[in-house]
């Protein structure tokens, strides 16, 4: 069988790129984050150009929960290739990337100064059960870090259960979604009259409604900003027939044993996107995979069509914002104490239902 192939199209990343053309900034908060990890007030004092400022804000964001969140990790031994909202990647060879999911979260596409401790860790963990049920190709190579070269053991502590090495891959540049039931954008996009990923719909439904059957609703993913929808022309235009009809059946079974598999446990998978990419003619599910951060998982006991539904996510922190007078513009207000861990908290029962594992265990074994 002919291999799929993109069109002539160039990958347009996600990640913003982070390197020495981001300047001394960006390596003076690094240095200073690594040094409130090893709790080095004498190392942070000696950083050149780290001013009070950086200082207050990253020693802030380090002192926030349990202790074990992690805002950065420079790992000065492997090239930095990109910083995402949560990961870190590094080049491990010509072939593989070390993934770090860090406990940063954004919220209306801006980085928040807080960390949610251990979100890093469920989110690698969502994604390692899911690629070992799933049994999907994907681009997980192993969770065991000790034939990276150059990683010593702090830095073999901090990646302990929130890290993996994988394969690169040309990631194509859409996100795949699958929705299952009306709700957030799709909902409000419904409401106003329709648009690209309500074009076939049925007219009468209601916010939340479980919908006839799934959909798929690819988005491209805009250089800054919020995803953008894409009608079903608009995708095959970009990606060719083949490969469009390829990312959709894939999506589309993927969503229904994740779904499957949640019901099961008492959660409900109202939506969901994926990233696929080449490793040489092979097509891969990359990135992270069917967590809160690319999920929306509700109580399956509080779902009740025509009203809202809380979700084990980043809503709950999202709420509290939108009782403040933030304009969603940089620079976000401090999250208090109680928001912070009923985030973490949440995060955490997401593992748990879904896995139907203990998440102190998970953190016992090193992922």
């Amino acid at each position: 069988m002919t291999p799929f192939r993109l069109r002539s199209i160039t990958p347009a990343h996600r990640l913003t790129r982070c390197g020495p053309s981001l300047g001394d900034r960006v390596a003076q908060r690094w240095a200073v984050a690594n040094a409130l990890q090893r709790n080095s007030d004498h190392t942070i004092s000696s950083i050149p150009g780290a001013d009070a400022a950086v200082i207050k804000l990253l020693r802030r964001r380090w002192s926030t929960g349990s202790g074990r969140a992690l805002l950065c990790r420079h790992v000065p031994a492997l090239p930095h290739i990109a910083s995402g909202k949560v990961r870190e990647i590094y080049e491990v060879d010509g072939e593989h990337l070390l993934f770090v999911a860090t406990d940063r979260i954004s919220a209306y596409d801006v980085i928040l100064n807080q960390l949610i401790p251990d979100k890093g860790r469920v989110l690698a963990g969502l994604s390692l059960h899911f690629f070992d049920l799933l049994d999907t190709p994907n681009h997980l190579v192993s969770t065991d870090l000790s034939g990276v070269d150059g990683l010593g053991g702090g830095e073999l502590d901090d990646m302990t259960g929130r890290a993996m090495v994988v394969r690169k891959a040309e990631v194509i540049p859409v996100e795949c979604v699958v929705r299952g039931y009306l709700y957030g954008s799709s909902w409000r996009e419904y409401r106003d009259g329709g648009g690209p990923t309500t074009e076939h719909l049925p007219s009468g439904l209601k916010l939340a409604d479980l919908l006839p059957e799934p959909i798929f609703t690819p988005a491209t993913k805009a250089t800054t900003g919020h995803d953008e929808n894409i009608t079903e022309s608009e995708t095959r235009s970009l990606l060719g027939n083949d490969l469009y009809e390829e990312l959709r059946k894939r999506s589309v079974d993927i969503y229904l044993r994740a779904s499957e598999h949640a019901a099961q446990k008492g959660v409900i998978l109202a939506d969901t996107k994926f990233e696929f990419g080449f490793a040489g003619e092979e097509l891969l599910l990359i990135d992270e995979v069917l967590t809160p951060d690319s999920s929306r998982y509700w109580p399956a006991d509080e779902w009740v069509p025509g009203q809202d539904v809380p979700s084990f996510d980043k809503q709950f922190v999202r709420e509290w914002l939108d009782t403040t007078d933030w304009d969603h513009s940089p620079p976000p207000p401090d999250l208090p104490d109680d928001i912070v861990e009923g985030t973490r908290s949440r995060y955490v029962e997401a593992y748990e239902r879904i896995t139907g594992a203990n998440f102190d265990d998970y953190l016992a074994r090193g992922g």
